[in-house]
């Protein structure tokens, strides 16, 4: 079950010619794939791009009748290989998935694929999510595309030129027989617009077809000495061949006036932002119209020098922008200025930030401090902005938190974590290396329970060093869609071949909750396109991991507690693996919220169970908040005069998982929390009943206040 559907979008791939398209980017990419005959699409999902991946498993009955072949690959190591079928047939395929560690997982298929060269265009759209916005480590994909030799396009973040950029990924691509890097960023995935619409174009060989016909050409194989005929394939023929193309269809863009002292280099995905400065600096117009000429690299690799000389032609000073570090873009024009003999003097890391995302506000002190070097009268001359004279931001970073992120309320997995601190409590505390995952965020208070993380399907491999018999046995968590993707082979693997004597902790929510709530092998749902309802213990006992514990309801915080413990003791051998299963909360509100509507809409009778603390119960010491840190227990102030601490309190968006009693109940803490059953269209006698204890309950509290004593002023 994905975060959601998009079925009525899908309604939109069908546009034809002369039609207009509106809605987000990654929606746009959908659709030109289509328009630019794509024969097989694959992918893992991630964000930004994990739409993407659902888009298309929502469009199946679309891509069947075009013939397209999708796949919801394993992870993106399985989608970069799944690109061989471009090598030997003239099939345009695509693959997506996340940035920079899409990248790292496929890099194995990535670059044989470029060594061998392709027949068919070949796409990588890679989802890029550098800055404050991403949930992973900061790095870049460029570095990759200049080690391998993928060119790489970064589109303006506009529909227009990022449907053109999917049809001249696909031409670059078969024109230098070179698999090509289309990278969209979060700005580029949810950026809203419209383009005139084509028609979907069938794959002139589907994959089908190409079965009735096999090709294989031994030249292609990467293997001593034709290896050593790529490389020099690369640099005498694809390479020419890729800047050729780049030329003549002037993929590349410029905007403002022909003559100026200075200029802007920039990736094309950071062309808004430059903009969006130079309007508020009153060096542009509404429509984008800009005073001061502007380079915009569409394609980032390979850089095509005499395009950049023509540019930098009669100017003085030229500013790159560049986000991310390092400097490849920057270091490569400052290359060709200097082979070129060039006087003009290149600024890009300096008057902007060496690393971080280049904010708006960023973008406009980078640019204003480059024009107040390079050309002080043109800032001097311009009307300024309305905006411009703005008012001093407080710094509120000493007194506003920080908001790490954290478990949803309802979560499954905390009160596995909760367990694990009262085994600690008990045991001492463990070496505990943690995964790619909603897991992960058990590192952070009030758990504080894990503190590394190596990749997905990696935390137990992690631990490989700590795992020689040690006093204590070393714990690992991964989550079911850690497992499935690297997990089973690269980690659970090891340890069975190893005889293993650690710990690992498998979290099985029933999707692949972090990217969406997909499906994997193990999930519950009915999937009609899909294997699942595959139990992760019949896994681990194929590989040889006999000690499995399987637990249903991870809420049960004495029974995750014993088995924790279980496993940290016993004497059994082997790899000790427990199975923690619970379905994600957010994925099962999302399925039981409109049927439970629906239901009260229609008259049924509802139960819907609601928690509470019992305020003359609670003793105040706040600690079922941190043993269980839910968002929805929070603190309240009483009007009692005679206490001054604070009691928790449930507010209302608990879910009714019942995990704070569960964990007062395991810690032995003070019985307080209640469940109250809500329900929603009552039976008549339901409704008596209800209407006579109120009375009952009404009497007996007017009864003791009547024999209350007070005392007057």
């Amino acid at each position: 079950m994905a975060e959601r559907s998009f079925k009525a979008e899908v309604e939109d791939l069908r546009l034809g010619a002369g039609e207009t398209f509106t809605g987000e980017g990654i929606l746009a990419l959908t659709k030109a794939l289509l328009e630019n005959g794509v024969g097989y699409v694959g992918g893992y999902q991630g964000a930004p791009i994990s739409h993407l991946m659902d888009v298309l498993a929502d469009a199946e009955d679309l891509l069947g009748e075009l013939g397209v072949r999708f796949e919801a690959n394993a992870n993106e190591a399985a989608a970069a290989a799944m690109l061989a079928a471009s090598v030997h047939y003239p099939i345009r395929g695509a693959v997506t998935f996340k940035g920079s560690v899409g990248v790292n997982v496929a890099s194995d298929a990535l670059a044989n694929l470029a060594s061998s060269g392709v027949t068919g265009g070949a796409l990588i759209i890679v989802g890029e999510d550098y800055g404050e916005g991403s949930s992973i480590m900061q790095e870049r994909s460029h570095p990759f595309a200049m080690k391998s030799q993928f060119w790489l396009l970064d589109p303006r973040p506009s529909l227009p030129t990022i449907v053109k950029a999917v049809g001249d990924g696909f031409a670059l691509s078969e024109a230098s027989n070179t698999p090509v890097m289309l990278m969209v960023r979060i700005r580029s995935c949810h950026v809203t617009g419209s383009f005139q619409t084509r028609d979907n174009v069938r794959p002139s060989l589907t994959v089908r077809d190409a079965l009735s016909n096999p090709r294989s050409d031994f030249a292609r194989v990467v293997l001593p000495p034709m290896s050593f005929a790529h490389e020099q394939d690369k640099v005498k023929n694809r390479w020419p061949a890729a800047e050729r193309f780049i030329l003549e269809n002037s993929l590349n863009e410029r905007f403002g006036p022909a003559d100026a002292p200075v200029g802007i280099v920039v990736q094309g995905g950071m062309f808004n932002a430059v903009i969006r400065a130079l309007q508020r600096m009153g060096l542009a117009d509404i429509y984008g119209d800009s005073q001061i000429p502007i380079y915009v690299l569409n394609v980032t690799y390979p850089l095509v020098s005499s395009e950049f000389l023509e540019f930098c032609q009669g100017k003085e000073q030229v500013l790159v922008v560049e986000e991310g570090q390092p400097e490849f873009i920057e270091t490569q024009l400052g290359s060709f200025l200097y082979r070129a003999g060039s006087s003009v003097k290149l600024h890009g890391k300096g008057v902007l930030p060496m690393a971080g995302e280049y904010t708006g506000q960023v973008m406009l002190d980078g640019i204003t401090a480059f024009l107040k070097q390079a050309a002080p009268a043109m800032l001097a001359a311009v009307v300024r902005a309305p905006n411009e004279d703005k008012p001093q931001i407080p710094d509120l970073s000493k007194t506003v938190p920080i908001r790490p992120p954290g478990f949803c309320t309802g979560c499954p997995e905390r009160p596995i974590f909760a367990a694990m601190k009262l085994v600690e409590k008990e045991l001492g505390k463990h070496q505990i290396a943690a995964d790619i995952g909603c897991h992960l965020f058990a590192s952070l208070p009030p758990f504080e329970i894990g503190g590394a993380t190596m990749g997905y399907g990696l935390g137990p491999a992690a631990n490989a060093a700590f795992d020689g018999g040690g006093e204590r046995r070393p714990v690992a968590i991964i989550g079911d869609g850690g497992f499935w993707h690297n997990g089973l082979s690269s980690s659970f693997t090891n340890m069975a071949f190893n005889k293993s004597d650690g710990v690992a902790i498998i979290v099985d929510n029933y999707y692949s909750a972090a990217t969406g709530g997909q499906d994997v092998m193990s999930s519950r749902a009915d999937n009609a396109s899909k294997a699942t309802k595959n139990p992760i213990s019949k896994a681990l006992n194929g590989i040889g991991i006999n000690w499995v514990r399987q637990i249903d309801r991870t809420y049960d915080v004495k029974k995750m507690r014993d088995t924790i413990r279980e496993a940290l003791t016993t004497d059994a051998p082997g790899p000790h693996v427990i199975v923690a299963s619970s379905e994600c909360m957010l994925n099962k509100q999302r399925r039981e919220k409109p049927l439970r509507a629906a239901a009260i809409k229609e008259g049924r009778r509802v139960e819907a169970p609601r928690f509470g603390v019992d305020e003359d119960v609670c003793t105040g010491d706040h600690a079922c908040i941190r043993l269980s840190g839910c968002p929805s227990l929070s603190l309240k102030r009483l009007d009692d005069p005679l206490r001054d601490d604070p009691v928790a309190s449930i507010d209302q968006s608990c879910v009714g998982c019942g995990n704070c009693g569960e964990v007062a109940d395991a810690a032995v803490l003070c019985p307080s929390f209640y469940r109250a059953d809500v329900v929603h269209n009552p039976g008549k006698w339901e409704a008596k009943w209800a209407a006579f204890s109120a009375r009952a309950i009404g009497w007996l509290q007017a009864r003791r206040a009547a024999k209350r004593l007070e005392f007057g002023a």
